[in-house]
């Protein structure tokens, strides 16, 4: 995909106003679909790689390879023959279509889609009348689709039957799904699962009996890069509901598959990093097969080969790459996270991960200039935070947050600097112990707002005065100053979840912007004040959590609504965590 300054960007016309947004999708990877000899020889890519090739699966009679291809950030499946030639395309729209998987006779796929309803069901595709069947038609997430040999089930897991709980003292949500099994006509759903915890990635036996699938509680779901992670093999006969565990390690093992002799070939997920595809024997033995980071394993019917994506990449952070967004009034561009323009709209300031991407503790402010010329590091202290950086009305000075949000012993709570756009009179203007965080200017720059503790406060630049704005009844955080306006956006779950306020800067007149099941956070006013984008996880889930790579809400997708919250408008889609959008300057 190439790449494109902002000059470029800003120097293209206006087609009907179109607002041109930056926004980052936290620890995007770079994944490929990869084919090997059973034992993980002669490893090679599959399909002509581009950013985002996942999710493949072999179709029963080992013919045809059906996986997932990321066009500008737009996902549609596609099939191929195990030896690279025939590619072709199975799904155009601009939902999220992902986990394809074809019937035994090779005649309908069953797929994940996001089409018709915004939430993630299971679809059918009948390949000859191009004929398109919702089989869940389910406001839950529906998952992993898997046919019986037969061809006269589908198993799948789902959330619908479950509340997505909340991990204790964060606000990203746990998710619960179960193993259900339908016919392809949409009769005959039921759970085969107990209620709670969680069950995923369903595979059948090959004499269609028995479903195989990986077990754990919602928080080993959530912590799937942890060492606190774990899950284990287990197996339920669909007639008599005998259940039988295979396993008992501690270790995160998932999308399993039943192979000859009465092995299993699963992906094994660690927190060292030592990941890779295995293969359990039933006298307990297990012999690695592929080592690196890889998912979703899929072996030939014969046995004799196997495709998995791996991970070229972790966590891309290039400037600017467009990328596909589903309402055509808004273009969309990937970036990192934090992106601010300064007023003249001539520089750019953004936060930058340190390791590969994948540390929040090391982060730094960078700034260049707006064509992408003269990158440099504006701030970087070594084990420190930095982020979200704001700047004054004026341009002369930047205001970002230091130390480090989420707490962690040993680590002090996070704190509000100043710097100049040239590096120097670096200050830090609060600093009483307390967690800070997430300050931005008022429209006369003469105070800010900020989170202190569990509520905000605006404090006067001129001689500290703090004010309290919020009560800190509940949690209050990301302040955002309505550009020219009297209005200061926030997030609060003080009605229960977290969702968007306005409140005015005497503390007045507080008003909900959204309710809907889901939070919502990370917001940001348009340039003019008239628009505000958020993040949000009111579409839901769309994949088992535990196939999240070290992702904590792979749920949140960009949204922009009126000032007022009306006319909420859904700009992406997809299984990745979008967040943290800003606006690029227009041109007059």
């Amino acid at each position: 995909m190439s790449r494109l300054s902002l000059a470029l960007l800003l120097a293209l016309p206006l087609i009907a106003q179109k607002h041109k947004v930056l926004f980052n999708r936290f620890r995007l990877q770079e994944l490929s679909v990869m084919i090997a000899d059973a034992d993980g020889k002669n490893e090679r890519t599959l399909v002509p790689h581009s950013t985002l090739e996942y999710s493949p699966t072999y179709s029963a009679d080992g013919q045809w390879i059906v996986f997932t291809k990321e066009n500008a950030g737009l996902s549609d499946i596609y099939r191929i023959h195990p030896d690279g030639s025939g590619m072709e395309r199975l799904t155009d729209d601009p939902a999220f279509d992902d986990q394809g998987t074809l019937s035994p006779d090779g005649r309908t796929l069953a797929f994940i889609s996001t089409r018709a309803s915004g939430t993630a069901n299971l679809w059918l595709l009948n390949l000859a009348t191009k004929k398109y069947t919702n089989l869940t038609s389910n406001q839950g997430g529906n998952f992993r689709p898997a046919w019986s040999p037969d061809g006269t089930w589908i198993a799948f897991s789902s959330d619908r039957d479950a509340d997505a709980g909340v991990i204790p003292g964060q606000w990203e949500l746990l998710q619960s799904t179960g193993i259900y099994i339908v016919h392809p006509d949409g009769t005959g759903l039921r759970r085969i699962t107990k209620a709670g915890g969680v069950a995923g990635s369903p595979a059948w036996s090959p004499d269609g009996k028995k479903i195989l699938f990986y077990e754990t509680d919602e928080s080993g779901a959530y912590m799937a890069k942890s060492a606190r992670s774990r899950t284990e093999f287990v197996s339920i006969d669909i007639t008599t509901n005998q259940r039988l565990q295979y396993t008992a390690s501690n270790e995160t093992k998932l999308s399993p598959k039943f192979l000859a002799g009465g092995k299993i070939g699963y992906a094994l997920r660690t927190a060292d990093n030592k990941d890779g595809i295995r293969v359990w024997y039933p006298d307990r033995r297990v012999i690695p097969i592929v080592e690196g980071t890889v998912h979703s394993p899929s072996w030939s019917p014969d046995g004799t080969h196997l495709v998995y994506e791996r991970v070229l990449r972790k966590a891309m952070t290039e400037h600017f790459i467009p990328t596909g967004s589903i309402d055509s009034a808004f273009e969309l561009y990937l970036s990192e996270p934090f992106a601010t323009f300064s007023p003249d709209g001539k520089q750019m300031l953004y936060s930058q991960y340190t390791n590969n991407g994948m540390s929040t503790s090391d982060t730094s402010i960078e700034i260049m200039n707006a064509d992408g010329s003269n990158k440099r590091t504006l701030f970087h202290q070594e084990g420190v935070s930095a982020f979200d950086p704001n700047w004054s009305p004026d341009g002369t000075t930047v205001l970002f947050s230091l130390g480090r949000y989420f707490r962690a012993p040993g680590i002090p709570p996070s704190q509000i600097a100043t710097i100049k756009p040239d590096g120097t009179g670096f200050t830090p203007i609060v600093d009483d112990g307390v967690n800070n965080g997430f300050p931005t200017w008022s429209p006369d720059g003469k105070q800010i707002v900020y989170k202190r503790g569990k509520h905000l406060v605006l404090r006067n630049l001129s001689d500290g005065k703090l004010t309290q704005l919020t009560n800190g009844a509940h949690y209050d955080n990301f302040p955002k100053w309505q550009p020219g306006g009297n209005r200061i956006l926030f997030t609060s779950d003080r009605d229960g979840r977290f969702e968007l306020y306005t409140i005015k800067p005497d503390g007045t007149d507080v008003k909900r912007l959204t309710n809907v099941p889901g939070s919502s956070a990370h917001s940001s006013w348009s340039p003019d004040g008239q628009w505000i984008m958020f993040s949000s996880g009111r579409k839901g889930f769309k994949d088992e959590m535990a196939h999240s790579e070290n992702v904590p809400q792979p749920y949140g997708e960009v949204f922009v609504m009126r000032a007022d919250g009306t006319g909420v408008r859904q700009l992406t889609d997809n299984k990745w965590e979008d967040a943290v959008a800003g606006w690029m300057p227009e041109v007059k």
